[in-house]
């Protein structure tokens, strides 16, 4: 082994998803020793993001057959004392991956991604404060983009489509901006200069073009959105992590009624400018919403539906039935029978609140995709000292019979190494130790297409649409479109994500009726010879992939205390439920220490003897705040 690892750490956590980042991150942060290690090769799991040809390659691993669950050798290194459990070598948490290319292929049959490079090559890497991971979210650069003030007061007025960059603070001196070849790989993205290969025409985008161009995509194997006042967006505040990343408005918010996508107006500046209401309807939906931002203070209004569908409390307001419609799919995001009244007024609620923080919609989304993000904490946890080792697989966790406590793992070079808490994420678990676990699944699609599902005046658009549900009780279809300037997808094609919880055996089952309704297979357009009303699909993707969220942590047989287990993507739309997991699982290994607090002021880093490991001192009592207020001063605004 080239890169032996040190033998004992404070905190083992396997798995690099975004929960077990944030974790480390916060032990990190603390003065914790952590080790973070994935048997992959890249940062996130299943919250990663991949180039088109890394794509193609985490599909053909999926499509491959597995080569057994379990490692074989790990029971001969254990102790006459000790028992294991043991973990998996290959990942099972993604089911029915189906690849359906539309777009023509050029002569060239044997084309290859220019400049292609296998995203995170090293196949084991060791880094410290002084040698944190690469994160391609890392904006290493100073911006000159138009931001939006941290606490600038709410507006209704219509905000340009614009850039947020979030957090500038600098701390221990992690001022590094030599750009990694992942950055600049990224800084060729951009869609500027002679770095842009002319693309062809609109109508004529072949599937060897989306090969050549893959550098440019950048798709996120589970897809979601921040809230702009979620817990996600307050902890890459607080903690100073949103200066690794950039960020991006989402520009519209869509409704699906009767065969035709629509813009619903949200905003009260939409709201009045709409030419889609009448006068009589855009009065009717601002008392509602209305209502709804301080709902609690009057109960009598919908304390008797509280047992109710928010669908049929919605009927006994005075709202038209296109009002009905787009509050229940567009705005509380829900499916009609599936949510209760309750649920629904605090949804609205939280939709309305997040309105106008820093733009016309309550959403923001990361440039370069949500891979960004576990990265971005990846990042952190290095700069205090966390240690990251990528491709480094782990057999077995370590128990010792007496105590019941886990003591170390011994990992694939039958490395033993101790620690005194084990984080662990859901798929590395055996069949045997989830037997008693009830899963759900989540149906996903990730298309590329030539054009938006709704033509605007600019074709850099970022847009979320729900599609109702066809069936009675089935849920509603989340679709994300994203435009090239999210450095996601190539010019000249929107990168367009579906999501919903499984109901059908595969995914394709759950979601190709939707696609056929928004989309047209570009072989049946260039057939037609003609330009049809809706976008071109020129390549889609379907798998399922599995929910591990919510499950009790007793469901899991025989796991010592001191081992804690971490959920993978969940099919919401924000990531509230990651970052709750990872502060509770932070509050259970450091009972009286502060969650990811803010970074201290480089004057007070005192480094030790050696020179190379900071001693952080905690920060003052004001010093929260002083970084907030001085982060309104300085040129890039957080968020």
């Amino acid at each position: 082994m080239a890169d032996k690892v040190p033998s004992e750490f404070d905190v083992v956590v396997i798995g690099t998803g975004l929960p077990e980042s944030i974790v480390a991150a916060a032990c990190s942060r603390s003065g914790q020793s952590v080790l973070h290690v994935d048997s992959r090769s890249y940062y996130g799991g299943n919250w990663a993001s991949f180039s088109f040809s890394g794509l193609l390659s985490w599909i053909k691993e999926y499509q491959e057959e597995s080569d057994g669950d379990e490692w074989a050798a790990w029971q001969e290194l254990l102790l006459e004392a000790e028992e294991g459990v043991a973990l998996r070598k290959k990942d099972q948490t993604i089911q029915h991956v189906e690849v359906i290319r539309y777009a023509s292929q050029d002569s060239d049959e044997h084309v290859e991604e220019v400049g292609a490079v296998q995203k995170n090559p090293a196949p084991v890497t060791s880094a410290s404060s002084n040698d944190p991971p690469d994160s391609t979210g890392t904006a290493c650069s100073d911006t000159s983009e138009l931001t939006a003030p941290l606490n600038e007061p709410e507006t209704s007025q219509e905000v340009p489509d614009v850039d947020v960059t979030l957090g500038n603070e600098s701390h221990g001196g992690d001022t590094d901006c030599t750009e990694s070849p992942l950055e600049q790989e990224k800084a060729e993205n951009v869609p500027v200069g002679e770095a842009v290969v002319d693309v062809p025409k609109k109508n004529r985008i072949t599937y060897s073009q989306i090969v050549k161009e893959g550098r440019r995509f950048n798709i996120d194997l589970t897809s979601k959105l921040l809230y702009s006042r979620g817990l996600l967006i307050d902890l890459l505040i607080k903690s100073s992590v949103s200066r690794y990343a950039e960020f991006k408005n989402v520009t519209r918010i869509l409704g699906y009624r009767e065969g035709t996508v629509l813009q619903v107006p949200c905003s009260r500046a939409d709201v009045f400018n709409s030419k889609q209401l009448t006068m009589v309807e855009k009065r009717m939906l601002m008392k509602f919403l209305t209502f709804c931002l301080d709902y609690e203070q009057q109960p009598e209004d919908y304390k008797a539906y509280e047992e109710c569908p928010f669908s049929e409390y919605l009927k006994t307001q005075k709202l038209t039935p296109s009002l009905q419609h787009f509050v229940l799919h567009s705005i509380a995001m829900t499916s009609e029978g599936c949510t209760g009244t309750l649920d629904g007024l605090r949804e609205t609620q939280n939709f309305l609140r997040c309105l106008g923080r820093y733009g016309n919609t309550p959403f923001l989304f990361p440039l370069y995709g949500q891979g960004e993000l576990p990265q971005c904490f990846c990042r952190m946890c290095a700069v205090f000292g966390g240690t990251y080792c990528l491709s480094h697989a782990v057999q077995c966790l370590v128990v010792d019979k007496e105590s019941g406590k886990c003591k170390a793992i011994i990992d694939h070079f039958g490395q033993r190494i101790s620690a005194k808490y084990f984080i662990v994420e859901d798929s590395y678990l055996t069949e045997k130790t989830c037997s008693d676990v009830a899963y759900r699944q989540m149906s996903r699609a990730v298309l590329i297409t030539d054009r938006s599902v709704l033509k605007a005046e600019s074709d850099q658009q970022i847009s979320i649409l729900t599609v109702p549900p066809v069936e009675p009780g089935s849920a509603a279809v989340r679709v994300i479109e994203l435009c090239s300037s999210t450095m996601t997808c190539m010019k000249g094609t929107y990168l367009v994500h579906l999501t919903c919880p499984s109901s059908k055996k595969t995914a394709r089952e759950d979601l190709e009726s939707v696609v056929q309704k928004l989309f047209t297979p570009y072989a049946e357009a260039e057939l037609e010879n003609e330009e049809v009303e809706k976008p071109n699909l020129l390549w889609a993707l379907y798998f399922n992939m599995r929910d591990s969220s919510g499950i009790n942590r007793d469901s899991y047989n025989d796991l010592p205390s001191n081992v804690y287990v971490c959920s993978g993507p969940d099919c919401f739309l924000g990531n509230k439920n990651a970052v709750q997991q990872a502060e509770t699982l932070f509050r259970h290994i450091l009972p009286n220490e502060e969650f990811c607090p803010p970074p201290p002021n480089p004057e007070d880093i005192v480094f030790d003897g050696d020179g190379m490991q900071p001693e952080v001192p905690a920060p003052k009592p004001e010093a929260a705040e002083d970084v907030t207020s001085q982060g309104d001063a300085e040129e890039h605004s957080e968020e």
